[in-house]
């Protein structure tokens, strides 16, 4: 309409402009006409000149009208032109509009001619449009819901509908395309694709069927083997083992980067170019034969590669069109194998040399192995044995032989023992036989099926064991004989064992001290008779105490007027004896002004006496447990159980320590008795401190103590008693390491002057205080100052008395908080204490 009223504007403004144009033309006609007439003629144009006397006023009037009447005119007939125009142009709309809607109908139907979905998201609109068989995926409870269909869990499994979900985000997010092969929850197949067409986000789904679905399987299928492939191949390229393939002519189609470097080829392709072949011609035919009648060829061949003859598991398989082959190295197994077989026979033979039976039956219970201890003691055929009989014929032998215990019910015994090819833990049995001997059994079930049994003859053992038993029994005789009142308390603080005197001197009822009171029990009981704390508390402590087990002598005066002479001692087993002698008469004597240091002599001489007496009656019993602890941890004597061997372990420490003990007890003893003699010679100083540091390795690596030696080169050797000397040096270590914490180090020095050899053991420890200096070298002394040396005290005593037995001297020089050093002075002339050492 709007570009009807322009024309309409322009018409009117043309008509206007005419008009005036017109108007002022034929008046100027009209002005030139009378200017040219006669006078005769002027009459006739009279009314023209009336006509151009009109005023201009009136003269516009008219022009304005003459326009808006052409106006008019020239719009009514635009006006028509225009409907006309508009009905033409409405009746093409309409044509055009039903065209289209038709082209849209067509299209559609050809879009939706097989079942599928479509959802479209406009740009920057968040809500899909959906079209389509909705029924593909949903169950018709949720078709009016198609929003749903967004919820691809709904209807697909976890894993394609998070990877579908990952796929529509890239599309809408950065026009990424993506084809996808779905399979719903219920198995059907779906093919979705997305595309971003116009400004928009499209995803079409449709089910795959019939030969669409069987050209998507075989695309997927296609795929997989291209990718299974790919990864074959590289792992072939990457495979540190050669590998190669064969065509039908026998040539090589294909080979890896192992194979080159294994046939000296440049690479795989040289190697292919040139037929290059791993094995050697004998094993080649052999391998072209296998293939050619069996299919497969397995072997384990030697190859030499790089110069390096090296073992190989070599298979081959063949294949349409020729043959595929890989070499596997097999040097290690092969090795391992020899070792394996080595270790087995040097096992046998170290089986063959135990005292101890072994029989080795398998899962079949079938004899594997014995060795010659095995068929001595039960004395069976060898033969016999070699025939690998079963377990029940061996025992049916032994019956008949009468080698076997008597049994009322054999054949219940023999299912007994035949429980361990069913056991998880090892057995022990002791058979006592007909002839006398006692036979320790263990049964061992094999992990890989099968029993091992141990036979160890211990009739030896429990003579000795009964014969110890009436040791014990004479020993308690003993003691109950003793007029010294005597009580041993185990490590549990309970009484295990008391004579007479005991119960007498305390006035306490033997049937109460044989319900084994504890220490503090046993303590209120004398009460009555001794009642000071700070004594009992002593005695408790030396009783209950684990750690810094030491002699205790106490002085006890009861309330009756009598003296008490009281000793604990520890015991090797943990347990700690004490011993009560009544030293009334003597401490009254004591009292006299002028026989008290005879008293005081006469009770340390007692005392002394007392130790000496039982160090030797110690030592006997004590030397015998040692040796029975090492013989038991000979493997010769067979195999112990792990909690057998701790408790060994134990005794044998606590053994050794005790008999050190005794040792240097009975060492000072014989100084003191003037009848130690030094057995003098030649002492290489080296060797000697060597020896002496070899016996506390353990402790420095335990401790993590670093020794240092600082010995002049030309030092040479001096004259002396050597086993005495490695002793001294060995107590000096042996203290010095004692009282160094961890993390330091001790220094050992030796110096020859022009009279004497002078050794220094120097340690890092807390020192030894002034008011303890003086007592270092007195018997039973031992004070840790806050370190954790435990001892009985006895070291540093023979330290003094061996030195001075050589004619030298010792000194200690010590700072509390820095450490000591032990100067031992050797003379270098012994002759003038030659008559002492003889």
């Amino acid at each position: 309409m709007s570009g009807v009223f322009v024309s309409m504007r322009r018409t009117l403004l043309s008509c206007s402009s005419l008009a005036r144009h017109g108007m002022r033309g034929l008046g100027s006609s009209l002005a030139g006409l009378l200017a040219a007439a006669t006078p005769s003629q002027a009459d006739e144009f009279s009314p023209l000149k009336g006509i151009l006397e009109l005023n201009h006023q009136e003269f516009a009037v008219l022009t304005t009208a003459l326009a808006l009447l052409g106006f008019t005119v020239v719009s009514a007939i635009l006006l028509m032109h225009t409907r006309v125009r508009a009905a033409k142009t409405e009746a093409q709309l309409r044509s055009d509009i039903q065209g289209l809607q038709i082209e849209t109908d067509n299209f559609r139907a050809l879009l939706f001619a097989e079942p599928q979905i479509l959802i479209s998201w406009e740009a920057g609109n968040n809500r899909p449009q959906i079209s389509g068989d909705i029924s593909l995926v949903m169950p018709p409870e949720s078709q009016h819901q198609p929003q749903r269909i967004l919820a691809f869990g709904t209807w697909l499994p976890p894993e394609p509908a998070l990877q579908m979900d990952h796929a529509i985000d890239a599309l809408r997010e950065a026009g990424e395309s993506f084809l996808l092969n779905l399979t719903s929850s219920n198995g059907r197949a779906f093919e979705a694709m997305g595309r971003a067409v116009g400004g928009q986000a499209i995803v079409r789904i449709r089910e795959l069927s019939g030969l669409r679905r069987e050209l998507a399987e075989t695309h997927i299928r296609h795929k997989a083997l291209l990718e299974e492939t790919q990864i074959l191949r590289g792992f072939a390229a990457a495979a540190p083992w050669p590998i190669w393939a064969k065509n039908a002519k026998g040539n090589l189609s294909y080979a890896n980067a192992a194979y080159a470097r294994a046939t000296d080829a440049g690479d795989a392709a040289d190697a292919i170019d040139r037929d290059l072949r791993l094995l050697d011609s004998a094993d080649r035919v052999e391998m072209d034969r296998a293939l050619t009648g069996a299919g497969t060829f397995t072997a384990r061949l030697p190859i030499v590669i790089g110069g390096e003859r090296r073992i190989y598991d070599v298979h081959a398989l063949a294949i349409d069109g020729g043959s595929a082959g890989i070499a596997i190295d097999a040097s290690e197994a092969e090795a391992l194998r020899a070792t394996l077989v080595r270790m087995a026979e040097a096992h046998r033979r170290t089986l063959d040399q135990l005292s101890s039976g072994v029989a080795v039956f398998d899962s079949q219970r079938r004899l594997a192995f014995y060795n010659d201890s095995y068929r001595r003691l039960w004395d069976l055929d060898r033969a016999f044995l070699d025939n690998n009989p079963d377990d029940s014929s061996v025992l049916d032998r032994l019956r008949a032989a009468h080698k076997l215990p008597e049994e009322a019910d054999f054949r219940a015994w023999k299912a007994k023992l035949h429980e361990a090819y069913r056991a998880i833990e090892p057995q022990n049995y002791t058979w006592y036989l007909p002839d006398g001997r006692a036979v320790s059994v263990v049964t061992t079930p094999n992990p890989e099926g099968g029993v091992t049994y141990l036979f160890d003859n211990v009739t030896a053992s429990l003579d000795l064991a009964r014969r110890f038993d009436g040791l014990i029994r004479v020993q308690r005789e003993t003691l109950d004989s003793l007029a010294e009142a005597v009580a041993v308390f185990g490590s549990n603080g309970r009484a295990e064992l008391f004579n007479p005197a005991f119960a007498k001197m305390w006035k306490l009822s033997p049937e109460a001290m044989q319900q084994r009171p504890h220490i503090e029990t046993v303590e209120a009981w004398c009460k009555p008779l001794f009642d000071d704390a700070a004594t009992w508390r002593t005695i408790r402590e030396a009783v209950t105490a684990i750690e810094n087990r030491v002699e205790v002598p106490l002085k006890l005066e009861r309330k009756d007027g009598s003296v008490l002479d009281c000793m604990t001692m520890p015991l090797p087993d943990g347990a700690t004896m004490l011993t009560f002698q009544d030293i009334t008469d003597t401490e009254n004597v004591e009292r006299a002004l002028r026989e008290r240091n005879e008293a005081l002599e006469t009770a340390d001489q007692m005392k002394i006496d007392f130790v000496h007496h039982v160090s030797y009656e110690l030592r006997s019993p004590l030397t015998t447990i040692i040796g029975f602890a090492h013989f038991l941890s000979d493997p010769v004597t067979g195999p112990l159980m792990p909690k057998q061997a701790e408790y060994l372990g134990y005794i044998t420490t606590s053994t050794n320590a005790l008999l050190a003990i005794i040792n240097n007890i009975l060492d000072l003893a014989t100084i003191d008795a003037g009848a130690m003699s030094l057995n003098l010679g030649p002492v290489d100083i080296r060797k000697t401190i060597e020896a002496a540091a070899e016996g506390i390795q353990d402790r420095l690596a335990t401790d993590r103590i670093e020794l240092k030696l600082d010995i002049d080169p030309n030092i040479g050797t001096f004259v002396g008693d050597e086993r005495r000397v490695v002793q001294v040096l060995y107590n000096l270590l042996a203290n010095a390491v004692g009282f160094s914490p961890p993390d330091t180090a001790i220094t050992v020095s030796a110096r020859r002057t022009e009279r004497s050899v002078v050794f220094r053991v120097t340690d890092s420890g807390p020192g030894i205080p002034p008011d303890v200096k003086d007592k270092v070298f007195d018997w039973f002394e031992s004070h840790s100052n806050g370190s954790r040396h435990r001892g009985a005290g006895l070291g540093l005593s023979l330290v003094r008395s061996f030195v001075e037995l050589h004619g030298g001297k010792v000194r200690v020089d010590s700072i509390v908080g820095k450490g000591t050093t032990v100067t031992c002075d050797f003379p270098l002339d012994q002759a003038a204490h030659r008559d002492a050492a003889e």
